[in-house]
């Protein structure tokens, strides 16, 4: 069995600086979306991870701050971003990722800090102490302004402006400045007192995110990770015959964070999959990363509405042979994207990656990192037994850059509008923070380059069945 992929390496960036909550109850609904005669194929990017999925809809409140470099100084538009979440809810966001464009209306979805700039910045606690301890978490701008030493008052533009330069000093090691002295005294402020907290937990996440088994068993544990006092379980269609249970084998209603659910497949239903999708209403914890395929800049959350989140397993089962069940995360740390493979079946599952052969036994579990460049956009599919597949894109995105790597300008467009201290550029994009003349080109092609160029990536049932084919 073969799994395609292609991708293309994206322009080579010189980082400036590798960029390394309490939940409230909520709702957790849990449905088959694919069971029959052979497993279905199933698309979705590398976020297997579940939470919080939003639209940014651009800068709400802001000031003005200055970027200085060999090239001059600019000024740029610094502040809060708001962002509508699927299923309701507002969340407010500061940019960690000074110099790419904001995408107009890009979709964003909730990452682990090991998926961008933040798990290889080892000022990213630094970062997470600036978004508790300043504005909007710190709605009470005299209290926040008497603590930075302010004398005059603190108005929420200035206070949205100053947290953002202070953000960019630690998430881009930009040297910037806030354009108002009282932004610029609360950035300093907030730059000089932040302390290393630990990276928030994820709103709602599924662990594992897929798994695998024989019909007649009940395939699991799946746990759920989440902050709400309780949640309720929706069964699964009973057209589809799969339940989702308790260890006892008992039908799931409610849970909470910790409790552990199981696919039960009765032993006549036929080789496939199923998926279980959880949601919840809940606050999602100050610090989270948000990251977008469109090559939109990375946002980090500093305050957010009650919002939906949500994440989702899958489970695989076959009477016999290999029984793979597959997942894939970014991983910033080594630079590409790690695919998980596990294998509950009486066979072996082989698969050959850039000319290595991997085999992962009879209940076996292995990771295999894929390296990639930075920029490179992705897409491949993994074909396992049967009709089993399992498609991964997405674009690798973890580190930062500061303008002058690669002689690029920074522009603010849309709304607000453009303003530099050495002068605008004819060039027009959708971003709203930073960007180089090149990077709307990279951002509006990410989707096509999975087309252009690439390797193979060879996945295998098994060295039996691959050789008799």
């Amino acid at each position: 069995m073969l799994s395609s992929f292609s991708a293309l390496s994206g322009r080579g960036r010189e980082a400036a600086r590798l960029a390394a909550a309490t939940l409230v109850s909520g709702l957790l609904t849990a449905g088959v979306l694919a069971a029959g005669a052979g497993p279905a194929a199933a698309d979705g990017g590398t976020r297997n991870q579940g939470g919080a999925t939003a639209t940014i809809g651009g800068l709400k409140t802001y000031g003005a701050a200055v970027i200085h470099s060999e090239a001059g100084d600019q000024e740029i538009s610094a502040g809060l971003f708001e962002m509508s979440v699927e299923g309701g809810g507002t969340l407010q966001t500061y940019c960690v990722d000074l110099f790419n464009p904001t995408q107009k209306d890009a979709k964003y979805h909730e990452t682990p800090w090991s998926g961008t700039s933040l798990g290889v910045n080892e000022n990213s606690g630094k970062i997470r102490w600036i978004l508790q301890n300043s504005y909007p978490q710190v709605n009470d701008l005299a209290a926040l302004a008497q603590k930075a030493g302010l004398r005059g008052g603190l108005s929420e533009q200035d206070a949205a402006a100053g947290t953002q330069v202070a953000v960019w000093r630690y998430s881009d090691d930009a040297d910037v400045d806030a354009v108002d002295p009282q932004a610029e005294q609360l950035a300093d402020y907030l730059e000089r007192s932040a302390r290393d907290l630990a990276e928030p937990q994820a709103s709602l996440t599924l662990d594992p995110p897929a798994l695998s088994g024989h019909p007649g068993e009940r395939l699991g544990p799946v746990t759920v990770r989440t902050g709400a006092d309780a949640v309720t379980v929706t069964p699964p269609a009973a057209m589809s015959g799969v339940r989702i249970v308790d260890k006892k084998g008992k039908p799931v209603t409610a849970t909470t964070d910790g409790g552990q659910i199981w696919f039960d497949v009765p032993e006549d239903t036929p080789d496939g999959t199923a998926e279980l999708t959880v949601q919840a209403s809940t606050t999602v914890p100050v610090g989270r990363a948000f990251t977008s395929e469109s090559r939109s800049q990375t946002q980090i959350l500093a305050g957010s509405s009650e919002s939906t989140v949500s994440a989702t397993a899958s489970a695989t089962w076959a009477k016999q042979g290999a029984i793979p069940a597959l997942s894939a995360t970014k991983n910033c740390a080594k630079g590409g994207v790690d695919i998980t493979a596990a294998n509950e079946g009486d066979e072996p599952f082989t698969f050959e990656l850039l000319g290595t052969d991997y085999t992962i036994a009879p209940s076996g579990t292995r990771t295999v990192t894929i390296p990639l460049q930075e920029d490179q956009a992705y897409d491949f599919t993994i074909e396992g037994p049967g009709t089993l597949t399992q498609r991964f894109t997405g674009v690798l995105d973890c580190l930062t850059q500061a303008a002058e790597a690669d002689n690029t300008t920074t522009q603010t467009l849309t709304d607000p509008s453009p303003a530099s201290v050495g002068g605008t550029s004819p060039d027009t994009n959708l971003a709203e923070t930073g960007s180089s003349n090149a990077t709307p080109v990279i951002a509006g092609v990410a989707i096509g380059l999975v087309l252009l160029g690439g390797a193979t990536l060879v996945f295998l049932r098994t060295r039996k069945t691959r050789d008799g084919e």
